[in-house]
């Protein structure tokens, strides 16, 4: 089955670049990386072309151990759901190793590097086609290793080891609620396996109620991941790491699993009301608090971090909304657009000898008019533009959001597609328009780095056509599935016009201030400094976080750390002090001293021959 091979040779190559790190030069480091990756994209169009005519087979079990009289079987799954994500990992994974060779070939460490970015795609392409809690469970944790390891992979400097280190521990809390509710479902359905969950749900064997526990819980574990509000402070930071990092991982890939996760059990969420409202609700929130945060910041990688933070939350909006299609959809397209615009940004970087602040930026569209070109692509798709393929799947969201009657959400929907609008254009105008600002000659970016950036510009364009028009990916994830989807059929057709009403708003505002510079922003922080240092600061989350738990968790820590030196140390010490006193005691009899010998044994002697005595005396009496 060709679905098995498809996250083995990501492995393999991990496994040589490990246990070879010393033999393989950089060339070959990045070529086994990168060919071991190419192969999988490879193996996954014929899965992909399968699915799509129905003639392959979608399900694969093997007994793995047993619980008792449970048997737990390894599982893997082919649905058109899981087709799709193969074919976004392995092609996004391809063209970042690609990138990745001119972005980091003067590193030293460039052989761990692709070890490290190999273990991850593996870990990913084993996630999305497991078709087993426990093996996704594994899988996710894996996952959440490889971020680890990537995002500190310039360990030397301390951002990244703070970012590092934050983004492991914040990601565990949500993986705490993943844990709990697959050991809930396991109890309550007796396996791990996807169907027999299913059927258990449909056939009433699970209680109302813990399908609501369970299906939260799930989604906590998709919050951590995909870095939803309130936890989702950690993906900002995480772009210390290298940015075809940030570009796979932090974009395209890992971030997209926790959104993966929630379509997959679909059937759980929408079999409660109450859980399919928390992600509606949730999702909505953070799509416009990070879209707002994003408008104040100055670093490029950030304002992208930001930008998947709001993305990701309408994809769970969607999702909420009962737009299953619509979420995935744009999942997808998000996957192209944003990887095109992170490789675009370290292509900026790169040319900019590594400058990431956009106040230092400007004039890059007359030295390097292709890039411009490229980025500009990607900035249209996420603004929402016909007919690039961000608009057309941002346009299926707000018309989920209507159809099923979430008028708030979907006024919440439009405000953060005008903010989104605005600020990646006044990334744009501030990067690519006027003249430099910064003391930094724009140096020509390797042509290994300008090639992901126009495949993924293509891909960008014409992902949008997939379900439009005909609606062809919709009747393709849905086949064979028994959930309920938001129907667009009956949608007004002004809403598409309004999306690109307020898109241009915000691409026409952005010119004015940052084009023409007909309005200064100065002007607009002075007007309202409190409000732009609220959100420039990000709403002070990691201030309060800081004071709400790492404080008193420090306090706690300090504590026990005093109970365990002073108490137990403590005890620890008397005994050590007890037993060194008897031991002096006993040296001091041992002295050698053949008259203290004589005398210890009279004396001895002396107490046997009394207490004998005194024996008698008792007993005679």
């Amino acid at each position: 089955m060709k679905a098995l091979f498809i996250p083995l040779f990501p492995l393999i190559a991990f496994l040589l670049l490990t246990v070879g790190r010393k033999v393989w030069s950089k060339g070959a480091s990045a070529l086994i990386g990168i060919i071991a990756t190419f192969i999988s994209l490879l193996l996954s169009l014929p899965v992909l072309w399968e699915s799509i005519t129905n003639t392959g087979q979608t399900y694969w079990k093997v007994p793995w151990f047993h619980i008792d009289q449970t048997v737990i079987n390894f599982s893997i799954d082919v649905a058109p759901l899981n087709v799709l994500m193969l074919v976004i990992v392995s092609s996004v994974s391809f063209l970042v190793q690609l990138y990745s060779w001119g972005y980091m070939k003067k590193d030293k460490r460039l052989n761990t590097f692709y070890a490290y970015l190999s273990l991850f795609t593996f870990s990913m392409l084993g996630l999305v086609i497991s078709s087993n809690l426990l093996g996704i469970y594994i899988f996710w944790e894996l996952v959440g290793v490889c971020s680890f390891l990537l995002v500190g992979f310039w360990y030397f400097k301390p951002e990244a080891k703070a970012a590092a280190r934050k983004a492991f521990i914040v990601t565990r809390i949500g993986d705490i609620g993943l844990f709990i509710a697959i050991s809930l479902l396991f109890w309550q359905a007796g396996s791990f396996e996807l169907r027999d969950l299913k059927e258990a749900v449909a056939g009433g064997v699970i209680e109302p109620w813990m399908i609501t526990l369970t299906a939260i819980l799930i989604f906590v574990g998709a919050v951590g991941k995909s870095g939803q509000f309130p936890l989702h402070t950690w993906l900002p930071d995480a772009m210390e790491g290298p940015t075809p990092v940030s570009a796979l991982i932090h974009a395209a890939t890992m971030v997209a699993a926790g959104v993966y996760l929630v379509a997959n059990l679909f059937f759980l969420f929408q079999a409660s009301e109450t859980a399919m409202s928390v992600v509606a609700y949730i999702g909505g929130f953070t799509a416009i608090f990070a879209a707002s945060i994003g408008l104040a910041q100055n670093d490029i990688k950030r304002v992208l971090a930001y930008s998947t933070v709001s993305q990701l939350g309408y994809m769970m909006l969607a999702l909420g909304s009962a737009g299953y299609v619509a979420g995935v959809f744009h999942l997808m397209t998000h996957a192209f657009f944003k990887a095109l615009l992170f490789l675009g940004a370290g292509a900026v970087i790169v040319s900019l000898h590594h400058e990431q602040d956009i106040r230092k930026m400007g004039g890059l569209w007359k030295k390097n008019r292709w890039l411009g070109i490229w980025f500009l692509i990607g900035c249209l798709s996420i603004a929402g533009i016909p007919p690039f393929s961000g608009f057309f799947s941002k346009d299926e969201i707000l018309l989920s959001a209507y159809t099923d009657g979430r008028m708030g959400l979907f006024a919440v929907g439009v405000i953060a597609a005008f903010f989104t609008a605005f600020y990646m254009f006044r990334l744009f105008f501030m990067v690519f328009t006027g003249e430099a600002r910064g003391d930094h000659k724009a140096d020509r970016v390797p042509c290994v780095m300008m090639i992901p950036i126009m495949i993924l510009a293509l891909f960008t364009t014409v992902a949008g056509f997939s379900n439009t028009p005909g609606h062809w990916l919709e009747h393709w994830l849905t086949q064979g599935l028994s959930i309920h989807q938001a129907s667009l059929e009956q949608t007004p057709l002004w809403i598409p016009f309004l999306a690109i009403a307020v898109a241009l708003l915000g691409i026409g505002l952005a010119y004015v201030m940052y084009g023409q510079k007909r309005i200064s922003p100065a002007s607009v922080t002075r007007a309202v400094p409190w409000l732009y240092q609220l959100v420039y600061r990000k709403y002070y989350i990691d201030e309060v976080y800081h004071v709400l738990f790492v404080l008193p968790l420090k306090g706690f820590g300090w504590f026990l750390n005093g109970i365990d030196r002073f108490i137990v140390g403590g005890l620890v010490y008397l005994s050590a002090w007890v037993s060194s006193v008897i031991g002096q005691l006993g040296s001091r009899l041992q002295n050698g001293q053949a008259q203290t010998y004589a005398l210890v044994s009279l004396i001895g002697f002396v107490l046997l021959i009394v207490g004998l005595t005194a024996g008698r005396l008792f007993e005679w009496k």
